[in-house]
Parts: C-alpha cells; sequence; structure tokens
C-alpha cells in the first residue's frame, strides 16, 4: 500500500470482535458495535511546536490501539477499509505481552 498519513494522523485496520460471549451465546451481526480496537498500518511524522519542533509520535506501525467510538474517518483504500484518525483519538495502546499474562 502507498498511503503516508500527514502530520499527526495515523492510519488504521480496526481489529473484528469475538463472535460469542464468554458464556458460548452466538452474537448476531445486528446487535455488534463497530469494534473500538485496531491496529496501526502507517503514521504521520509527527505534530509540530508552534517553534517548528517535531513532536514524535507516541504509536508506531504494528500498535494494537484502542480508540473512541466515533473516532477517525473511515476510508477504502486499495479494496479494504480503514480509519485515519489524529494521534490525539488514540486512547491507548495495548500491551500484547501483559494481556497475556493476565489470561
Amino acid at each position: 500500500m502507498h498511503f503516508t498519513p500527514l502530520h499527526d494522523r495515523v492510519l488504521v485496520r480496526r481489529i473484528e470482535s469475538e463472535e460469542k460471549t464468554k458464556g458460548g451465546l452466538i452474537i448476531p451481526d445486528t446487535a455488534k458495535e463497530k469494534p473500538a480496537e485496531g491496529e496501526v498500518i502507517a503514521c504521520g511524522e509527527g505534530a509540530r511546536k508552534d517553534s517548528g519542533e517535531l513532536i514524535p509520535m507516541a504509536v508506531k506501525p504494528g500498535d494494537r490501539i484502542l480508540f473512541g467510538k466515533w473516532s477517525g474517518t473511515e476510508v477504502k483504500i486499495e479494496g479494504e477499509d480503514y480509519l485515519i484518525m489524529k494521534e490525539s483519538d488514540i486512547l491507548g495502546i495495548i500491551d500484547a505481552s501483559a494481556a497475556a499474562k493476565a489470561a
């Protein structure tokens, strides 16, 4: 893919939620909410201070993130759905190794 977000924007691919509850009930598509979890695909170079100094991005491609329910703009690139959002719309980075230890 040849897409690079500008400034402090991030390209995100949603990660689909589970089809079943912990109790084994299947969740129909009509009852599912759009997932608020995704993977960072590409990042801009970062925002700039008034002095022109670059503020580096806190996320990088490959990071698994949580974002707000209404965050970002939905786009289709090369037939695949993505979100473009500002870095400030990202609520946090999910540490896969910590999640595995907790389970």
